[in-house]
């Protein structure tokens, strides 16, 4: 038998039965194989209708009496059904018996084969070829993994690259050319005239036959008139590398979360080969392609869908494969609502994070720091899972479980981070994997609490939150013991200052006290020269939790909170405002800054002089806001509102939780959208000098007070 080493690149069902794997040999080699995969599923409920059910079944499925695990509702007696094939069954017998309670029967294929075989997505396995059936010698026999998803420093995937973007943002003209970047180069293919151009694209693909192909508006735009003009002309393109697939097309569409309306875009996704469009990816801008590839490593969800996914999705699927592993059925939908509370109960037992108002204004030489990961430390220290009522059972729960590795996986990428230099090639990628698998830390406390969650629970999620600010009152506690001030917490941060303590390695005695006392760790994030905890805009005499700035020793410059985060600021704005916040880092102490602020006062005045005189680009000026509901929604119309509806006027669709882009004009249009095009003549010089005055003021103030013009 032919035996085959390599990288399981990609996994998806077959139509006729099993599944597909694409692997990528040691050899370089891209085989396309199939396998064998039954799929089992589960139905509880009435025995009556259990038993009309199995009638229903008989000679179409293998069907078994058996005893599995509810996580909540303990060993249930289920009917097992297995299918070799032909999965519309599932959905017809939903159907004829919709109050029946289903199980495993929405799993993702690949978390199926992952669960099953311990072979993870991108990772190094061994294949055994099966004898030819009928001159195919494609089957596979068997597969084990070689490598384990949680290894630090796995061999990477040898993946081949392709970039395409065009000359022209198609939202503000047609495009005519196309940049094309491989590892042997970059070119321009002209896309006119059409049939040269199709069968050009075409004769690129079998020559440098990417695995990925990286796209701007490829989702959008690109594969959409691919698949137009293929049609138009009668040629085809391949644009799959499996011939036997054409492109699966997902419909734009819009979902209301965490309080947001959020709007995915139309999707284009490939078999054989991944596409990702870097305007359509979702978090592609926190973590790039390596965080996309470590996050589809360990959550068992291809590259191509995890790059347009949230990473609350990530958590699911490692949960749902924790759950396969350990014999625990998935429910199709979540049937545990949350238990009866009285208000004082609930007002008991809702609190969230501790929040410590921060001390008005500035302060010199503070450190600031955070508990490492602490939600979901909580979780698997104190085994918080919506299963497990007593915490200090020896069993793990399913959620402790599933974070357990990831926790640990991201503590030695951070541990691995600090020991690397700089200008070592490898910072970029550890950081983005880093990055990676801290949003998925992130996302998993907001899931045990989130309504929809298969494994969710208010009690535990409530229950974190109240382990947490105890904790957080315990490394106060202790920080004060040993003479700290604390001048803020927030969930799991904390500033603090001692006289006469100004370097790192000043505060390590606290650290280890508090890592001590709480058995969570603690790390430092750094030592302020300065940190300013401006006053709220309303009131002068209180500050804003989330919002700081100040200046660490090495010099660099962190804030949360103020405008240069904001996503609805112009880059004008912003660029000016870390300009300023950089030339006040020069000064080497607090009480050097005040010297700067005639430098800052003459940046704003040359900034201001910049945009009167039309020397500032229309794109800094591009102002980016989201419609939370539909336009006919607004009694009011909102700016983005107002620009989503000069966008309907020209007959373009525009949908709640897209993201509007507009520039305010002067006149009784207050806005002009962007795509429609912005006659640099209109701009609103005021309104954008008042957001530049708001945005410098705030950093100044505590200063001195900055005479703008």
């Amino acid at each position: 038998m032919d035996e085959v080493k390599g990288w399981l690149f990609d996994v998806y069902d077959h139509p006729e039965g099993g599944i597909v794997l694409w692997v990528i040999t040691d050899t370089g080699e891209r085989l396309r194989l199939r396998m064998e995969f039954p799929i089992t599923f589960y139905v509880a409920g009435d025995f009556k209708m259990l038993r009309a059910a199995w009638i229903f079944l008989k000679g179409k499925a293998q069907l078994t009496r058996s005893k599995r695990r509810d996580l909540f509702l303990g060993e249930r007696d289920v009917m097992q059904v297995t299918l070799a094939n032909d999965l519309k069954i599932i959905r017809e017998l939903q159907v004829q018996f919709p109050f029946l309670d289903y199980y495993d029967v929405d799993i993702p294929i690949t978390l199926r084969f992952i669960a099953h075989t311990n072979v993870h997505l991108l990772g190094r396995c061994r294949i055994t070829l099966a004898q030819p059936r009928v001159g195919n010698r494609e089957w596979i026999q068997s597969i084990e993994p070689l490598d384990s998803a949680w290894q630090l420093s796995p061999e990477p995937i040898p993946l081949h690259v392709m970039e395409i973007t065009p000359n022209v943002d198609p939202a503000f003209g047609t495009p005519n050319r196309l940049k094309i970047k491989v590892e042997q180069g970059e070119y321009i293919l002209n896309m006119e005239p059409l049939r040269p151009f199709l069968i050009s694209l075409q004769a690129d693909f079998r020559r440098f036959d990417p695995d990925l192909i990286l796209t701007d508006h490829g989702d959008a735009w690109l594969f959409p008139k691919l698949t137009e003009w293929c049609k138009e002309t009668g040629l085809h393109v391949d644009i799959s590398r499996d011939k036997e697939r054409e492109i699966q097309t997902k419909q734009a569409g819009s979902y209301f979360v965490y309080g947001q309306t959020i709007h995915r875009g139309a999707q284009s996704h490939l078999f054989g080969r991944w596409h990702i469009d870097r305007r359509n990816a979702m978090m592609f801008n926190e973590y790039g392609l390596e965080g996309v590839l470590e996050q589809a490593r360990v959550t068992g969800i291809g590259a191509q869908e995890m790059a347009r996914k949230s990473p609350g999705a990530g958590i699911t699927a490692m949960q749902m494969v924790t759950a396969l592993r350990t014999g625990v059925m998935i429910p199709l939908h979540k049937q545990q609502a949350e238990g009866r509370k009285t208000l004082a109960s609930l007002v008991r037992a809702d609190k969230g994070g501790l929040i410590y108002q921060p001390i008005v204004g500035l302060h010199r030489d503070v450190a600031q720091i955070d508990f490492t990961s602490m939600y979901p430390s909580i979780m698997v220290r104190h085994n918080i899972s919506p299963e497990v009522t007593d915490r200090e059972q020896a069993e793990p729960g399913l959620i402790p479980q599933t974070l357990k590795p990831l926790l640990e996986k991201r503590m030695q990428l951070k541990e691995l981070i600090s020991t690397l230099d700089e200008r070592d090639c490898q910072m970029k990628l550890m950081k983005e994997r880093s990055a990676a698998l801290k949003w998925l830390l992130v996302v998993c406390f907001g899931y045990l609490g989130y309504k929809n969650a298969r494994f969710g629970q208010i009690e535990s999620h409530e229950m974190v939150t109240a382990i947490s600010r105890e904790l957080m009152l315990q490394a106060k506690e202790v920080a004060e013991d040993m003479g700290f001030v604390v001048l803020h917490m927030y969930v799991d941060s904390l500033f603090v200052q001692k006289d006469g303590l100004k370097e790192k390695q000043d505060f390590e005695s606290l650290l280890k006290a508090i890592t001590e006392q709480t058995k969570i760790p603690i790390m430092m994030e750094g030592v302020y020269r300065w940190v300013c905890f401006p006053p709220s805009r309303r009131d002068a005499r209180i500050a804003v939790p989330n919002r700081y700035f100040g200046v660490l020793n090495n010099g660099d410059v962190k804030y949360r909170g103020i405008e240069a985060r904001r996503r609805d600021i112009p880059l004008w704005v912003k660029k000016i405002q870390l300009e300023v916040l950089s030339c006040m880092a020069k000064a080497r102490s607090l009480d050097e800054v005040p010297k700067y602020l005639p430098k800052i006062n003459e940046m704003l005045n040359q900034a201001k002089r910049d945009l009167r005189n039309g020397h500032v680009p229309l794109e800094e000026l591009v102002i980016i806001q989201s419609l939370s509901r539909i336009v006919e929604g607004y009694t009011s119309p909102s700016p983005a509102a107002c620009a989503a509806m000069q966008l309907q006027a020209t007959g373009r669709e525009v949908a709640a939780g897209q993201f509007m882009r507009f520039v305010f004009v002067r006149g009784e249009e207050r806005v002009r959208v962007w795509e429609l095009g912005v006659d640099s003549r209109t701009t609103d010089v005021k309104r954008y000098c008042t957001m530049l005055d708001r945005a410098v003021s705030g950093l100044v103030s505590g200063f001195e007070k900055v005479e703008v013009v």
